[in-house]
């Protein structure tokens, strides 16, 4: 009675008007409101090389906090070079028998005092200044191909399990005009309330600027949301 449900309708535009928002989605409808929460996510990086997708859910992931516990004493790799790739390493070191972060760089683009305290750390080797060309296995990984970019050489590393963390790209550009995004390209938010800079226009999850992304804190945020969507509704 009070929730209308638009299934299979992606929105390709959100236009300011002067009593709310024009909503358009890709099959050409159009919706009218005075509120709105984005709640639409962010899409992995995906890796782009032969043997990726193919063995994604077979030894690839793209969650350590999801999957590590299920690499418990085995050989991994955490492919990145930032913070994501930095704290995803530091979580492995906790169920992995070894764990090698694979950078084409020859820095790191996290924080140092991260990198320092894993450099402490036994567990954690860095393979720095490559490329990744190819992920091996049948059924499961078994390793990686990469090239050096100093020596020009292939190489090849054994491992059995390969975290991709290369980043994410959040699902806003239908809106991205409208509000201010960081430098990432997340929605900016006030974590108080979760209201962006457009008023009328909340946001919550992985679509916005917050330090840790998980369902549940997610979830937790857009019910902070429509608390402060209630109120606002009935304020204006």
């Amino acid at each position: 009675e009070y929730v209308d449900l638009k299934k299979g309708q992606l929105v390709e535009k959100v236009e300011k008007t002067d009593n709310g928002f024009k909503i358009k989605t890709k099959k050409g409808d159009k919706f009218e409101t005075k509120s709105i929460l984005v709640a639409t996510g962010s899409n992995r990086r995906r890796l782009p090389v032969k043997g990726a997708d193919e063995l994604e859910h077979k030894g690839l992931t793209y969650c350590a906090t999801c999957d590590g516990p299920l690499f418990s004493d085995k050989d991994v790799a955490v492919i990145g070079g930032g913070n994501s790739a930095l704290e995803s390493a530091a979580q492995l070191a906790a169920y992995a028998k070894s764990v090698t972060i694979v950078h084409r760089r020859d820095e790191f683009r996290g924080d140092p005092v991260t990198v320092q305290a894993l450099e402490k750390d036994p567990k954690i080797n860095f393979l720095l200044n490559v490329d990744i060309t190819e992920i091996l296995g049948d059924k499961f990984v078994s390793g990686f191909k990469y090239k050096d970019k100093e020596s020009d050489e292939e190489k090849e590393m054994s491992v059995e399990g390969i975290f991709v963390e290369i980043g994410a790209v959040p699902a806003n550009s239908f809106i991205a005009d409208i509000v201010d995004l960081d430098d990432d390209k997340t929605i900016k938010i006030d974590p108080w309330t979760q209201r962006t800079s457009q008023n009328g226009v909340w946001a919550a999850g992985d679509v916005t600027n917050v330090k840790y992304h998980q369902n549940n804190i997610a979830a937790g945020d857009a019910v902070k949301a429509l608390e402060d969507i209630y109120i606002w509704l009935k304020q204006n």
